[in-house]
């Protein structure tokens, strides 16, 4: 059983910042990629960033520049900062995850970012 515990998601003004933090437990053998995703009301689910077990990083045209993904190899966590957020941020972030063979969703977390 693998799990991923999502924290960090919160009410900010814009222009203000947040850091997302996704932990990862249990039977997990070897995390490739592990990135993050959000779901705005009435959107897909769309890429935010991902970072690869080497470092490798890519990030949606939208956050570019604005936001950060790291990781720690050790803790099986995967970061996001935010930065200079905008209202149109305002969506529920999920943490992803992929080994070899699996892929995992975490449960989500609220970001809500005001004018």
């Amino acid at each position: 059983q693998v799990q991923l515990v999502e924290s960090g998601g919160d009410l900010v003004q814009a222009g203000g910042s947040l850091r997302l933090s996704c932990a990862a437990s249990g039977s997990i053998f070897s995390i490739n990629t592990m990135g993050w995703y959000r779901q705005a009301p009435g959107k897909q689910r769309e890429l935010v960033a991902t970072i690869t077990r080497g470092g490798s990083t890519s990030y949606g045209d939208s956050v570019k520049g604005r936001f950060t993904i790291s990781r720690d190899n050790a803790k099986n966590t995967v970061y996001l900062q935010m930065n200079s957020l905008k209202p149109e941020d305002t969506a529920v972030y999920y943490c992803n995850i992929k080994t070899a063979m699996y892929e995992y969703w975490g449960q989500g977390t609220q970001v809500t970012v005001s004018s």
